[in-house]
């Protein structure tokens, strides 16, 4: 009889000890699944990459901080999403695009045109926040006879060759079939040096090149910019607003749709308009319909 209860008292403490092991392993299990999905008191993070060096659209300031028009627009829109905590990160063109096909960042905004091929790796929303200006690099000396590009594919449409895979390509392609009586000469090339575009344009091998008005200021037209000495002799015309928008990842449609919505907020309060205005000293989406 001794030796049953003896017997017995091991079999009870054993059975204990296994109890406490399983409950213990049964509420790491659940601690765990509740922190990667985002459970109870854990909000999802939004990790917005963006470019630390293109102003006034998105750079990192004297402060250290995330600035720009971009950067502003979608500090509004985390304003009307509380439900997700925001994060913004500074980084190269490569590692933004590669990092939000790659998941590593959630959204990406960097003055980016919508494409068929970037369609393919990316998620777009519906609205775009704001517009990049294009248009024509042209000699000083050609001003009076081109004012617009209709005048200059009349004058010669003699266009610096673009990059098929570049978004500037589909412009002026746009463009052609839009005006089958008006064609500009669209030949495609590798990249090559800007420094050759512009030499090209004075030379007159070209009469024009097809550029973002912000590089051609900053190329260009800035005091300290690397081509200053090409400001005597060029000019530049603009064409039209093309709409910037920002990228998603290919799993983030719930979020694009509620960046997208919140976006069209701000449209409509406003906003957008009042930051292109503190940024840009005008609305650049104006452009978009001319």
């Amino acid at each position: 009889m001794k030796f049953t209860m003896k017997k017995l008292g091991k079999a009870v403490l054993t059975a204990a000890l296994v109890g406490v092991v399983a409950a213990v392993l049964a509420g790491c299990g659940k601690q765990s699944d509740s922190a990667a999905g985002g459970g109870d008191g854990q909000k999802k993070v939004v990790n917005v990459a963006f470019t630390n060096y293109y102003v006034p659209y998105d750079f990192v300031n004297d402060k250290g901080e995330p600035d720009g028009f971009e950067v502003a627009v979608m500090q509004e829109v985390a304003k009307k999403l509380p439900q997700y905590t925001w994060k913004f990160t500074p980084t190269s063109d490569d590692d933004l695009l590669i990092g939000v096909e790659s998941g590593k960042y959630t959204i990406g905004t960097k003055g980016i045109w919508k494409t068929a091929a970037r369609e393919k790796k990316y998620i777009f929303p519906k609205n775009y926040i704001g517009a990049s200006v294009i248009g024509l690099v042209i000699r000083k000396a050609d001003a009076d006879k081109i004012h617009d590009m209709d005048s200059f594919a009349q004058y010669s449409g003699k266009l610096v060759p673009i990059a098929p895979q570049d978004a500037r390509y589909m412009v002026i392609e746009d463009y052609n079939k839009d005006h089958p009586d008006k064609q500009i000469k669209l030949q495609s090339s590798e990249a090559f040096q800007i420094a050759d575009a512009y030499s090209w344009v004075m030379e007159g091998r070209y009469d024009g090149y097809l550029e973002v008005e912000l590089s051609y200021k900053n190329n260009i037209v800035k005091d300290d910019a690397p081509y200053h000495k090409f400001n005597d002799s060029l000019t530049y015309i603009r064409y039209k607003g093309i709409p910037t928008y920002p990228l998603f990842n290919k799993k983030e449609q719930k979020l694009a749709d509620e960046v997208d919505q919140a976006i069209d907020e701000l449209r409509k309060e406003g906003k957008i308009a009042e930051l292109e205005q503190k940024y840009f000293g005008e609305s650049l989406s104006n452009y978009i319909t001319q």
